[in-house]
């Protein structure tokens, strides 16, 4: 089974920025932060920027409770070798996930795979590097299916709907934005289909960025229209937007009281040899115990 690490927020921080990536890690309440290696760098920094990885990373303790991630560049172009290989060669250690962009098959994560396997045996790293699987091309949609079951290190689907937008030729120039043209939300086809590929394979599924920042409310709405479908994050590309990931990604204490009164109902029935019951007026049947258990198990992730 993949792991699962607490992931209500992943925050975005540019590999060329030394400061920014210390604060994300040490200052913020991200439960994921990830150096990006690949869109937020120019192709002439890339060097650069994998040095930056190894100095934040060297002489820190990693905050306990985080999840410490990297993107490489995508396996199409020059970089994605020198970027594992420098990382993990130098910091293995205290990496615990590497984020793939643009993934488009199932060959792309395995590449990955046996690169790992080979940096980790050959700088003695006893516990396997996950990975997360970017989802951002019309390509990568058509065969999430396959690309799911790709990998054992394979922990996640993110969205990308920056790069989705492009493939398609959507106009939306704004990140992640709603689109109101279109009469529905325009990024729900992606979003269902990922999560549906994600649950099949036992994935946590994770929405992308929304890059107007300052829009707090078109935030909470994509958000929220994500966990609606199960996802069970979002990325932040910037620290304000980590609050509020958090909060909405977390099961409210509605919830969870809800969640073990129709646990408890439901245990005495079938102890009493009932299939099926009526909780405040709703039929609970063991369908409804699956969805209740999935919120203990990120209430059990909140307290790891």
């Amino acid at each position: 089974m993949p792991r699962r690490r607490l992931r209500r927020s992943e925050l975005a921080t540019p590999a060329v920025s030394v400061k920014m990536m210390r604060k994300g890690l040490l200052e913020t309440a991200a439960d994921e932060v990830f150096f990006d290696l690949e869109a937020s760098v120019p192709d002439t920094h890339k060097d650069v920027a994998r040095r930056n990885v190894v100095e934040v990373l060297k002489d820190v303790e990693k905050p306990r409770g985080k999840t410490v991630a990297f993107r490489i560049n995508a396996v199409e172009t020059k970089f994605w070798y020198d970027d594992l290989h420098h990382i993990i060669s130098n910091v293995g250690p205290k990496i615990d996930c590497v984020i793939v962009p643009k993934v488009n098959s199932k060959n792309d994560i395995e590449l990955v795979d046996k690169v790992l396997k080979v940096l980790e045996d050959e700088n003695g790293i006893e516990t396997p590097i996950g990975i997360e699987a970017i989802i951002e091309t019309a390509e990568g949609l058509l065969r999430c299916g396959e690309i799911a079951f790709s990998s054992q290190r394979l922990e996640s689907f993110i969205f990308g709907p920056g790069d989705y937008a492009a493939s398609l030729g959507i106009s939306s120039l704004v990140i992640g934005g709603h689109v109101e043209e279109y009469p529905g939300h325009i990024w729900y086809y992606p979003l269902f289909t990922i999560r549906n590929a994600s649950a099949a394979a036992g994935l946590q599924a994770i929405d992308g960025p929304y890059a107007l920042y300052t829009d707090m409310q078109g935030f909470e709405k994509s958000a929220r229209i994500s966990k609606s479908l199960g996802f069970e994050g979002k990325w932040a590309i910037h620290p304000s937007q980590i609050e509020l990931c958090n909060r909405i990604y977390t099961p409210s204490r509605e919830e969870v009281e809800k969640a073990k009164k129709i646990v408890e109902a439901y245990e005495k029935a079938v102890a009493e040899g009932l299939g099926a019951i009526s909780v405040d007026g709703v039929m609970v049947d063991d369908a409804t115990i699956k969805i209740a258990m999935r919120i203990f198990e990120m209430q059990k992730l909140l307290t790891y």
